[in-house]
């Protein structure tokens, strides 16, 4: 269910940011980070909760006091790392979704994107539409643009 939250994360910061500068590789490595780290210990589990999504938002914001450029950069990648609650529904399970206020015990929670079954394949074609959307509306088919995308994380101004 990668597409889902390529597709969706990229969409929806461009819908609410509209900012050509932001790295949005780091936007979508955020939003496929819960499911890169809690995948192998079998469950929605720590990233899954909204108190390590605020951790990584406040890690980010104090290790770039003073380096705005550092700073903008990456809280990309936390606002990947919420919007992957959201894409995912994560909220859905109080268990995980506010642990450790429901208990220290970590919880014994499917992972998300597995457990949802046939609607996942949904979701990932919901997702491609919104990245050839995205190829599209950018011009990612001309290569110095493909290039600037690739190696920068950012779209075109021109386009923009």
């Amino acid at each position: 269910m990668l597409l889902w939250f390529l597709g969706g994360s990229l969409v929806i910061v461009w819908s609410v940011f509209r900012d050509p500068a932001i790295d949005y590789r780091l936007v979508m490595l955020g939003a496929l980070l819960p499911d890169l780290v809690d995948g192998p210990l079998g469950g929605a589990r720590v990233f899954h909760s909204v108190v390590t999504a605020v951790a990584v938002l406040t890690i980010v914001m104090l290790a770039t006091i003073g380096r705005r450029a550092l700073r903008r950069r990456w809280l990309a990648l936390a606002i990947g790392v919420f919007l992957h609650l959201v894409l995912d529904f994560a909220f859905s399970d109080t268990r995980a979704f506010w642990w450790p206020f429901t208990g220290l015990a970590l919880p014994d929670s499917p992972l998300p994107s597995i457990d949802r079954g046939w609607w996942s394949l949904v979701l990932d074609v919901a997702g491609l539409a919104m990245l050839v959307w995205a190829y599209r509306r950018f011009g990612l088919a001309d290569p110095e643009r493909r290039r600037l995308f690739v190696r920068e994380g950012r779209f075109d101004r021109a386009i923009v």
